[in-house]
Formats: C-alpha cells, sequence, structure tokens
C-alpha cells in the first residue's frame, strides 16, 4: 500500500534546484535588491524573494546583534547585511509590513516567461509597462 503525504504547511518552492542552490539563489536576489533596490526577474522567484527581503527588513528594524547575527547567516554577505540595517530598514520604522511590491513587466522573449521587477515600496516610481509602437505610427502621429 502507497502512501501520499499531503504537503501541508510547506511554503517551499523547489524551482528545479538543489537545497543549497535554491538558498544562494534568493540570497543573492535579495542581496541585489539591497544594493540596487529594484530588480527584474521571473515572478515565480520574485514572489519568493519577496517574502525572504521582507523578513529581512524586519530583523533590521529589531537592530539586535543576534538579528544581525541571523542575518549574515541567511544572505551570507556582510556588506549588504550592513547597508540593510543602517540605510534601508530605519526607512521603514513607521511601516507595519509590505516592503517590497512586485510589478508584472510581460514576457521574456527568448522562453516566454513572465517577468516581473521586485523593488521597495518607498522608491521614487513604479516602473510602468512600456508598449512598443512601430515608426509608422510614431511618424503618423508626429505629423
Amino acid at each position: 500500500m502507497e502512501w501520499f503525504v499531503m504537503r501541508h504547511r510547506k511554503k517551499s518552492l523547489k524551482l528545479g534546484r538543489s537545497p543549497s542552490h535554491r538558498r544562494a539563489l534568493f540570497a543573492s536576489l535579495v542581496c541585489n535588491l539591497i544594493e540596487r533596490g529594484r530588480i527584474t526577474t521571473t515572478i515565480a522567484k520574485a514572489k519568493y524573494a519577496k517574502t525572504l527581503a521582507e523578513k529581512m527588513i524586519t530583523m533590521g528594524k529589531k537592530g539586535t546583534l543576534a538579528a544581525r547575527r541571523s542575518a549574515i547567516s541567511e544572505l551570507m554577505q556582510k556588506k549588504h547585511v550592513v547597508k540593510l540595517f543602517s540605510e534601508i530598514a530605519p526607512r521603514f520604522n513607521d511601516r507595519h509590513g509590505g516592503y517590497t511590491r512586485i510589478i508584472k513587466k510581460g514576457r521574456r522573449i527568448s522562453d516566454s516567461s513572465e517577468m516581473a521587477v521586485l523593488e521597495w515600496v518607498d522608491s521614487v516610481a513604479p516602473v510602468v509597462k512600456v508598449k512598443k509602437t512601430d515608426k509608422k505610427t510614431e511618424k503618423a502621429k508626429a505629423s
């Protein structure tokens, strides 16, 4: 007799990677978000990276040594943790969650996967999807 196990309360997203590769991938995505303020990635990766980034902001708002050490163990890059605790987390002191936003960008040309922009909520302006126009229609509008 076979036993099937239901995936209750399991939030991990596998993405066809080993656990160590997955952990390094999301740590890298969050570090790039900390460094640049905005990253472009697939929707599936953005959704999972959003949860990790928000946990890191919550740790940064605590500001304790234990929170700093657990952030370093999670992100594996000390310079990004320093920037997170000194610059980014203080910007969100008056906010209770929802530190990032995901903006859908359209499909990637090469493999047609859904792309998204992950950015901090307090960034200057959200990215707006721009439609390409023909040169003929641009000339007609200009005339």
